[in-house]
């Protein structure tokens, strides 16, 4: 992975992706409490990136294994996620329109996380 335009501390890496955010923690564990300390202090010390808008978010969660699947419930580590990424990615969690989390075979463990504003709904008005 090319470290161009990415942010990186530690185990954590950020960068802008057009309007959206791409977040990548490197290593797995099967606690997923883990992850919020971990994700939020990044942002908290490192980030300087562009502030969230208002839009509706999709969120993307991707976890990369090597060997057997890790033991680890993937609707916490989606609310550990989020909630790390709270005022960074977008400003509240209820944001988040589409979410998709998912578990995979990689080359090596990690846990990637995609998050781009939806288009902006067309208004309709009354009649």
């Amino acid at each position: 992975m090319d470290d161009a335009n990415w942010t990186i501390s530690g185990k954590v890496r950020a960068r802008e992706d057009g309007d959206g955010l791409i977040i990548v923690v490197d290593g797995l564990t099967s606690q997923a409490k883990y992850y919020k300390p971990l994700i939020y202090e990044f942002f908290r010390k490192e980030w300087r990136g562009a502030r969230p808008t208002w839009n509706e978010y999709a969120v993307d969660i991707r976890m990369e294994y090597t060997g057997d699947p890790p033991w680890l419930d993937l609707d916490n580590l989606a609310k550990a996620i989020l909630d790390a990424i709270k005022g960074y990615a977008f400003h509240d969690d209820a944001q988040v329109a589409r979410l998709l989390v998912e578990r995979h075979a990689g080359e090596r463990e990690r846990i990637t996380v995609t998050a781009r504003p939806l288009p902006a709904k067309p208004q309709t008005h009354g009649a």
